[in-house]
């Protein structure tokens, strides 16, 4: 009786050791699935991955402080320009006798 016994626990202990392998198996299959149909959903909506969204906010960032820069260049520029054209234009008047807007004073 006692090896009835022992082979009547071993078969059990073999079908639960077996049925344990199929769910792991069922479950493994099941993530894979999961993780394929959440792929190809995101896939879908068309979103961008951290490492692009990076690239791409460092590169804003730096076109940012170029503008920057171009600004500050482009108004101390503006304002030589407007200091030379003044100064050009009031040696202009005082030679050629006129008056700042180019009128001749004698021709009225």
């Amino acid at each position: 009786m006692v090896q009835t016994t022992n082979r009547f626990f071993d078969e059990v202990a073999r079908l639960m050791n077996d049925a344990a392998g199929a769910a792991q198996g069922v479950r493994r299959e099941f993530e894979t699935l999961f993780r394929t149909q959440a792929e190809r959903f995101l896939r879908d909506l068309d979103l961008v991955k951290r490492e692009e969204f990076e690239a791409v906010k460092d590169m804003a960032r730096l076109a940012r402080e170029e503008n920057e820069t171009l600004k500050v260049r482009v108004a101390a520029l503006e304002a030589a320009r407007a200091k030379t054209g003044a100064a050009a234009e009031t040696s202009s008047n005082s030679m050629s006798g006129g008056t700042p807007d180019g009128s001749d004073p004698g021709a009225s």
